[in-house]
């Protein structure tokens, strides 16, 4: 076995599109980070798809997060908090009636399991991996700091053992801390969901071409789950 790194940051995106929480630890379930994208909204206009960033860039100013006991049987409390500052819980109907209207599209509320949340609502596999060097290589090479949620990545770690490559690692199987085994099998391709600032909304579009030009629109693994368990902050990534 080889240390790869270790964990840098945790993130759980409760609402599909919305700006998500930092997590000091993470229950890693069959489908992914417990509760990551188990609520979403359809699109009723759009072939009963779900909406995303892509539709309304907005959608990434509004920020989600669980409050209380995680639980198997029901997902604890969800708080949305809008770029005005208002606060609202998941099931208020002032939150649907606002997104309707900022849209202009029909919508509805889903809530998956807390034991299964389907693949469309996570799109390609069950976790995004980031390493620091990636970033810290980007924003480099971009001329100013990038903000790492622009990435919607879920682990965000640091890569320790010199010489090591994220090409080097797809179809390997890492493990992290004493639990958790995923395995790598693909690069995330990039898309303009990349360029939508999660402060403001607004649109920056040289970002993803500088991305198309030096890393072939790469950034990020992705990664299914092959053993669950819990990860922490810190926690050592191992190559098996």
């Amino acid at each position: 076995m080889m240390i790869m790194g270790n964990i840098q940051n945790i993130m759980r995106y409760p609402v599909k599109s919305f700006t998500g929480e930092y997590l000091s630890k993470a229950q890693i379930m069959s489908y992914g980070i417990y509760g990551d994208r188990s609520h979403a909204f359809i699109d009723r206009t759009n072939r009963d798809k779900h909406l995303t960033i892509t539709q309304f860039p907005e959608m990434v100013t509004y920020k989600a997060c669980f409050l209380g006991e995680e639980s198997l049987d029901v997902f604890p409390k969800l708080k949305v908090i809008a770029r005005d500052g208002i606060e609202y819980d998941w099931d208020d109907q002032a939150l649907l009636d606002r997104l309707e209207e900022e849209t202009n599209r029909t919508l509805e509320t889903i809530t998956y399991s807390p034991t299964y949340v389907p693949f469309p609502a996570i799109e390609v596999d069950n976790i995004l991996l980031i390493s620091t060097e990636a970033l810290a290589e980007l924003s480099t090479s971009f001329g100013e700091p990038i903000d790492e949620r622009r990435f919607r990545g879920n682990i965000i770690y640091d890569i320790q053992e010199v010489g090591i490559k994220e090409q080097d690692l797809i179809g390997k199987q890492i493990k992290i801390g004493s639990e958790v085994i995923l395995e790598i099998n693909q690069f995330c391709e990039r898309c303009m969901i990349i360029t939508v600032d999660p402060k403001t909304g607004t649109r920056q579009p040289k970002l993803l071409k500088q991305i198309v030009k030096e890393r072939n629109n790469h950034l990020g693994m992705y990664a299914r789950v092959i053993q669950t368990g819990t990860i922490h902050i810190g926690d050592q990534m191992t190559i098996l």
